[in-house]
């Protein structure tokens, strides 16, 4: 039986969406995510990536939903449960920076035994963890 060799990272997380535009607009305006990529495909399909800023992970590929059953899943990939987690260096800046700029946080923050963390939703009620790790030693 043959191993996996070499560097291997998940690098792409699709997230399907109403619109290109507008869920551009909000990642970039309220979360300060960079647009990576905006590509035209043709036929009214875009290949369009944002990252965090400065940041490192995966991209998210903003997929606009095609036909209904697509449309069906925009806001609710996981079925409710917390989808994508947002990590951060500084959980009260980032906190602070998120809802001057209009972000919906669904709770207070709290402190866990893995770090500090508050659920919010996207535009389209996709839930996400912002979550500041607890630093070992």
């Amino acid at each position: 039986m043959r191993g996996f060799a070499g560097h291997r990272s998940v690098a792409t997380v699709a997230l399907v969406v109403g619109n290109y535009d507008e869920a551009i607009a909000w990642y970039v305006d309220r979360l300060g995510f960079a647009l990576t990529d905006d590509i035209d495909l043709g036929g009214g399909k875009r290949w369009v990536t944002v990252t965090p800023a400065k940041g490192q992970g995966a991209r998210l590929l903003l997929a606009e939903a095609s036909g209904e059953e697509q449309a069906s899943r925009i806001g609710n990939q996981t079925g409710g449960r917390v989808f994508l987690f947002l990590e951060t260096d500084d959980f009260s800046r980032d906190h602070q920076a998120m809802l001057e700029k209009g972000v919906e946080f669904r709770e207070a923050p709290r402190h866990e035994v893995y770090g500090t963390v508050a659920v919010f939703a996207d535009l389209y009620g996709n839930l996400w963890d912002l979550i500041e790790p607890k630093r070992q030693g």
